[in-house]
């Protein structure tokens, strides 16, 4: 072989390894989207699994605004660890975490304060149990969406 289909083989190799990288375990938040979706060194977006927050956009919703200023204070600029279910990624291609700063579930303590529905989305369900428990109580002690 030739030393141009030498380098021409390597370069498709390397390109192959650089295209298979796998999302990474933890990460800074870069961007935080709303309430449920942030955006990641990478540029990866990530959609917290079995929550759904109000919304900001593209239509405003009752307590959207809350639940994006409460996920910017827990993750704003802060290194996250991320945890896969079941599926790495929804429809629109984000990744589906369960996403934790320090010993804090980010979306845990969303559904504690009230600012987001515990929302189960099979087969990701393994912290379903938890968060639907998380839900009552707050609605118990009316915080948040459940306020009265």
């Amino acid at each position: 072989m030739s030393s141009r289909t030498w380098l021409l083989v390597i370069i498709l190799i390397s390109l192959l390894f650089c295209s298979c990288q796998s999302p990474p375990a933890t990460a800074r938040v870069t961007q935080v989207i709303d309430g449920d979706t942030i955006i990641i060194e990478g540029g990866y977006r990530v959609r917290y699994i079995g929550i759904d927050t109000p919304e900001v956009h593209p239509q405003l919703e009752a307590y959207g605004i809350e639940a994006w200023q409460a996920n910017r204070r827990l993750v704003e600029g802060k290194r996250v660890r991320l945890e896969r279910d079941v599926s790495e990624t929804d429809k629109y291609g984000r990744l589906l975490r369960y996403v934790y700063v320090d010993s804090v579930f980010v979306n845990a303590e969303l559904v504690r304060q009230g600012l987001a529905l515990a929302k189960a989305y099979p087969p990701d369900i393994k912290y379903q149990d938890y968060l639907e428990k998380l839900e009552q109580q707050a609605k118990l002690a009316n915080k948040g969406i459940w306020a009265k």
